[in-house]
């Protein structure tokens, strides 16, 4: 019930900072289009910094072992979701904007501040394991599909930034290099604004539309569903079954700093894509609000589930 409150006052944080977004337009100060650039320096330089600088911990057999159970959990996930919501999409009818919400989980915004308020800032390893995870399906699966390109193209995909942040840290992991102080604070200062940065961009473009129009597509609220509540269900199944959590001693911690990563609303990296890459970013950011609103009751619903099963 702790933690299930703690959550409830971060989001309504977050949902305030979206609100900032949303009257910095309706006085005058910014267009909604003005919001693109704020995108590119979230996707090309504050997600870099948060995932170098959280590889900068200690190495130890422990931290080892924490981090393959986070990402074979992460992976699992990732995959299996994948393959159903495929199949649900065409099902469904869903197009790439909804189908990209549904899977792609606020994670890389998200679960920094979320996991350091609840649990503390050496657990944020674990959160970015899974948010790794999910750029390297950001920038292959859901940048194909956002910007409607009919192939893959791996040498741009290698060498996208956040891609290169993810080996850097890696590396310095693994062979116990640290960053001179400087350096260190400096990232860590960069990443620390993600989530407001985030979720300006958020009520920047929110304010550019027709409130009544967003609030009365049923479709909005269909998506909301599945990415709060089946998707959530579905993988507390997953992590449930996996028996993952035995397998350390703070097994129970790692899954679920993984599941907080999946439960959160849909991504704002999707609604950025859609920016800078020409697709409906009004109607994905309409769904990045509507779950971020819902999530404020529907995330610490799911963690109460997951400390009874799991």
């Amino acid at each position: 019930m702790h933690i299930s409150i703690l959550l409830m006052e971060q989001i309504a944080e977050l949902f305030l900072m979206i609100f900032m977004g949303f009257l910095i337009v309706k006085t005058g100060l910014l267009k909604d289009d003005d919001s693109k650039v704020l995108s590119k320096i979230v996707l090309y330089l504050i997600i870099p910094c948060v995932i170098i600088n959280a590889f900068q911990v200690d190495y130890t057999m422990d931290t080892v072992k924490g981090l393959l159970i986070a990402l074979a959990a992460s992976v699992m996930i990732q995959i299996i979701l994948l393959i159903i919501l495929s199949v649900l999409g065409k099902l469904l009818h869903l197009n790439e904007v909804e189908i990209a919400s549904v899977y792609y989980s606020n994670s890389g915004n998200l679960i920094v501040p979320i996991v350091t308020f609840i649990l503390g800032q050496e657990w944020v390893l674990y959160g970015c394991v899974f948010m790794s995870v999910q750029l390297v399906f950001l920038w292959t699966h859901c940048k194909k599909i956002i910007s409607r390109e009919p192939s893959y193209d791996w040498k741009k995909i290698v060498l996208n930034i956040n891609m290169i942040s993810i080996f850097i840290g890696i590396i310095l992991f693994f062979t116990r290099i640290r960053l001179p102080e400087i350096i260190g604070n400096t990232l860590s200062a960069v990443g620390s604004m993600i989530g407001p940065a985030s979720m300006f961009v958020t009520g920047i473009l929110f304010a550019g539309m027709n409130l009544k129009q967003i609030f009365a597509n049923k479709k909005v609220y269909f998506i909301s569903f599945l990415r709060l509540i089946a998707v959530p269900l579905f993988s507390l199944v997953l992590l449930k079954f996996s028996h993952l959590a035995s397998l350390s001693a703070d097994g129970n911690q790692i899954m679920l700093i993984v599941f907080l990563a999946v439960i959160t609303p849909s991504a704002s990296t999707v609604t950025q894509m859609c920016q800078v890459y020409g697709n409906d970013s009004r109607y994905a950011s309409a769904i990045n609000v509507v779950t971020t609103l819902f999530s404020i009751i529907t995330m610490p619903l799911m963690v109460m589930l997951f400390q009874m099963i799991v």
